[in-house]
């Protein structure tokens, strides 16, 4: 399957909105401000993954990654990390944050280690992911991008 990694445009939000829902991950602050620093994955048929950033200066918080059921375990969230990630290195950002309670490992294969939440810059541990939608049990990764 082919698909078209492209910034979210608004009409995007709904399934956006819903794929995250179902993947279990926090969508209650997702909103068109934010919808800006999203990518999409366009099957054509619909939105088959998503990712967005969270940017302070050049700290950035990695969130939202979500990918449909269907097309699960064929390399569509190692595209749009990657993808992800060109985008935050494009805008200057040099440092990406991330909280997850399941991906922990995907997330270190790509070159994210685990680190102390309270190491994270101040900036974002004030998000309302660090500051109250992602339990205290999630795990903080670190990535340095170059």
């Amino acid at each position: 399957m082919k698909f078209d990694i492209r910034p979210a445009v608004p009409s995007d939000l709904p399934s956006i909105l819903n794929l995250l829902q179902e993947s279990g991950l926090p969508f209650q602050d997702v909103d068109l401000a934010r919808l800006r620093r999203f990518l999409v994955a366009d099957a054509g048929s619909g939105i088959a993954g998503c990712v967005g950033l969270e940017c302070h200066a050049a700290d950035a918080l990695l969130r939202s990654l979500a990918v449909q059921p269907a097309v699960r375990h064929a390399g569509l969230g190692s595209l749009l990390a990657a993808a992800i990630e060109e985008e935050a290195r494009g805008i200057g950002v040099t440092s990406l944050y991330l909280l997850t309670m399941t991906a922990a490992d995907f997330f270190a294969r790509r070159g994210y280690r685990v680190v102390a939440r309270t190491s994270a810059p101040q900036s974002l541990q004030q998000t309302t992911e660090f500051a109250g939608l992602c339990p205290s049990q999630a795990v903080c990764l670190h990535k340095r991008l170059t």
